[in-house]
C-alpha cells in the first residue's frame, strides 16, 4: 500500500476535522433523540403497558384503535382549530407591531422591550397569571361585570360551549395566551427583515407617490414575503406542539374541549400508562410536524437568497 504524501494527509485532515467536532453532538443526539425515536416507532406496533415488561407485537392494532378513538379525533380537531386560530394572527399582527416599533421616534426602545417581555416570561408563570385573570372573580370578569356587558361573567376556562359554533370558549382562552406569548418573538424576526430593507427604496417609492400606508402594501409586504413564510411555518409547528398552556390552565377540560394532541399523548403515556398507544399518537404527531417541516424546506429553497434583501 503506497504511503500518503504530506499534501494528502493535509487534505484528509481538512475533510475529517469538521466531523470530529460534530462527533460528540452526534453521539448525544443518537442516545437522546435518534434511538428513542426508533424505539417509539417500534413500540407503536406492540402492546407495552407496564415498564419492565417485554413488548408484545400486535401489528396495526394500535392504529385501528386510534382510528376508532373519538377522543383522538376531537383532539386532532382542537389542534387544527388551534392552527387556524393562532397562526394567521401570529403571522400578520407581529408584522404590524414591527412596522410600528421600526419608526425612529422617541420611546420606541421602551415599546420594543414591552412587546418582547412576554417572550422571556416562563410559560408556567404566564399560565398561572392568565388563569387568575380568567377566574370567575378574576380581573377580566370584574371588568365585564362593572361595564354591565356580561353581568354574570364569562366561564373562560370552564365552558365547553363554542364561539359561533366553531371554537370552544376554553380553547379560545388558551389560544389568547399563546398569541400573547408569541407576538414579541415573531415581531423581532420581522424587525430584522424590515431593517434590512434599504431606505432608498422607500424614498424612491415616495417620489412615485407611494407613501404612508400604501408604501407598506407596495414595498414592505413583497420584500417581507420570505419572513412571512418562515413565521407561518414556525408558528404552525409551535401551535401543533402546544402543551404547557393546556396543562397549566385547563388540563384538557372541560369535556376535552381544550385537549390537544400533545396533551392527549401525555395523558395516555403518563396518566394511563398506555405507552404503546401514546407512541402511536406520537407517530401521527411526528408525521404532521414532518409535513410542516418539509413545507418549510420547500419555502426556503424557493425563496433562495431572498432573505438577503
Amino acid at each position: 500500500m503506497p504511503e500518503l504524501t504530506p499534501k494528502q494527509w493535509i487534505l484528509i485532515k481538512q475533510k475529517t476535522t469538521p466531523y470530529l467536532f460534530l462527533l460528540p453532538a452526534l453521539i448525544i443526539l443518537t442516545f437522546t433523540v435518534f434511538y428513542p425515536a426508533i424505539q417509539a416507532f417500534y413500540l407503536s406496533f406492540t402492546s407495552y403497558e407496564n415498564i419492565g415488561d417485554i413488548p408484545q407485537w400486535v401489528g396495526g392494532k394500535n392504529f385501528l384503535r386510534l382510528w376508532k378513538d373519538t377522543v383522538f379525533w376531537q383532539t386532532l380537531e382542537n389542534t387544527f382549530l388551534y392552527l387556524i386560530g393562532v397562526v394567521p394572527i401570529l403571522v400578520f399582527l407581529p408584522l404590524v407591531l414591527a412596522i410600528l416599533v421600526n419608526q425612529k421616534l422617541r420611546g420606541m426602545n421602551w415599546f420594543r422591550t414591552a412587546y418582547y417581555t412576554p417572550v422571556v416570561i416562563s410559560m408556567v408563570v404566564a399560565g398561572i397569571a392568565w388563569k387568575w385573570l380568567y377566574a370567575e372573580t378574576g380581573l377580566l370578569n370584574q371588568i365585564l361585570k362593572t361595564l354591565g356587558i356580561f353581568p354574570e361573567g364569562i366561564p373562560w376556562l370552564t365552558s365547553p360551549d363554542k364561539i359561533l359554533g366553531i371554537v370552544p370558549i376554553s380553547l379560545a382562552s388558551v389560544m389568547a395566551v399563546t398569541i400573547w406569548k408569541g407576538l414579541g418573538y415573531y415581531m423581532v424576526i420581522y424587525l430584522a427583515g424590515l431593517q434590512s430593507i434599504p431606505a432608498d427604496i422607500y424614498e424612491a417609492a415616495a417620489i412615485d407617490g407611494s407613501d404612508s400606508i400604501r408604501k407598506h402594501w407596495d414595498i414592505t409586504l413583497p420584500l417581507m414575503k420570505p419572513y412571512l413564510a418562515l413565521v407561518a411555518v414556525i408558528s404552525s409547528i409551535a401551535a401543533t406542539k402546544v402543551f404547557e398552556e393546556v396543562y397549566i390552565m385547563t388540563q384538557g377540560g372541560p369535556l376535552n374541549s381544550s385537549k390537544t394532541i400533545v396533551y392527549y399523548l401525555y395523558e395516555q403515556a403518563f396518566g394511563n400508562l398506555e405507552i404503546s398507544y401514546a407512541c402511536t399518537i406520537g407517530l401521527v404527531l411526528f408525521l404532521i410536524i414532518l409535513v410542516l417541516s418539509v413545507l418549510r424546506l420547500i419555502v426556503n429553497q424557493q425563496d433562495g437568497n431572498d432573505f438577503n434583501v
